[in-house]
């Protein structure tokens, strides 16, 4: 596995981030920790998790994630070897009363990034996890209740104190992220080094207003400012792309349906054929191809299999017509 410049720290992250959000719930320990094991056996470095995780399978109450990475670093002492990021904010204090609600009223319940929440939030993320630091911390949901100024100097604090090498931003506006930017430069705080976004193949249908996936804007302002990597998370959109029958109704595509995804999805497929891969293959791959702006791909396998099936996109090979087809292919 190559890696890739995360903005201009200097440091060097694995190109394919392994998302953990499901360990220790909906993926069991047993699972969890071959799937660890393999990706950092594959040359994989870039963790993700955050303390919300996972709050909304049965049973869950957020912080499992976290706990199982424990017992992994714990059990194989390869904490050094990773580049672990976790994130603060989106806590769900009373998840039994919030798991069957409409996301507009979860949206509400966020714990939020007021500085003393974040300076909690990061010490029982630490203490989850078994370590005295992580590599990168986001705030994970953009909080606009709470003065910027409140939430970067206690991130601030965070960094200086040693708990977190890096910060990040998720789940924010490209104008927002500006002003954050801004405010860092004005009082010497540190400023984020990775956004963290939806982002996959398939666009965004025309009208829609959603903070969480990227859009036109907000890659040209990634272009612009290389000092900020793009974390793609739910590149795969839960794995539709392989199948017409699970696009069809599933929730995860409401976001995208119209011309402009058939005629993609329909350029997709055919260069996957060519290729000799699946769609969910070749959509890893485009992502690994992008350079302007630099983006990771954050894959979140709930299995080994699912694991297993993303991997190959490591090995593809693009030529310059078949990226050219995927880019132009559109409404």
């Amino acid at each position: 596995m190559r890696t890739v410049a995360l903005g201009r720290t200097g440091e060097q992250v694995s190109q394919l981030a392994l998302g953990c959000m499901l360990m220790g719930t909906s993926t069991d320990e047993e699972s969890s920790f071959e799937m660890l094991d393999r990706y950092l056996d594959a040359g994989g470095s870039f963790l993700d998790t955050a303390n919300c995780y996972a709050w909304w399978p049965p049973g869950g109450r957020g912080g499992e994630s976290e706990e199982l990475l424990g017992r992994w670093f714990a059990r194989t002492g390869r904490r050094d070897e990773v580049f672990l990021a976790t994130k603060g904010s989106a806590w769900i204090s009373e998840p039994d009363a919030l798991r069957d609600r409409p996301w507009s009223e979860i949206a509400t319940r966020f714990e939020g990034a007021g500085g003393d929440t974040l300076r909690r939030a990061i010490d029982d993320s630490l203490r989850r996890l078994g370590t005295d630091h992580v590599d990168l911390y986001y705030v994970h949901v953009d909080d606009r209740s709470t003065p910027l100024e409140e939430t970067l100097s206690a991130l601030a604090e965070i960094v200086a104190a040693g708990k977190a090498r890096y910060i990040g931003w998720s789940n924010v506006r490209t104008w927002r992220l500006e002003r954050i930017r801004q405010l860092c430069a004005q009082n010497g705080w540190p400023a984020p080094v990775a956004l963290q976004q939806q982002h996959s193949y398939l666009r965004r249908r025309a009208g829609l207003s959603h903070v969480s996936i990227v859009d036109d804007e907000q890659m040209d302002y990634l272009r612009a400012h290389d000092d900020l990597t793009l974390v793609a998370y739910s590149p795969l959109l839960k794995g539709v792309y392989d199948s017409a029958e699970k696009r069809r109704g599933h929730g995860i595509m409401e976001p995208y349906e119209g011309p402009d995804a058939e005629a993609r999805i329909r350029v997709l497929t055919e260069v996957a054929a060519e290729v000799g891969v699946t769609p969910n293959q070749l959509v890893l791959a485009w992502l690994l191809h992008q350079a302007s702006p630099a983006m990771v791909p954050l894959i979140g396998p709930r299995t080994l299999e699912q694991y297993a099936a993303a991997m190959p996109a490591l090995d593809v090979k693009l030529t310059d017509d078949q990226l050219a087809r995927l880019e132009a292919a559109g409404a």
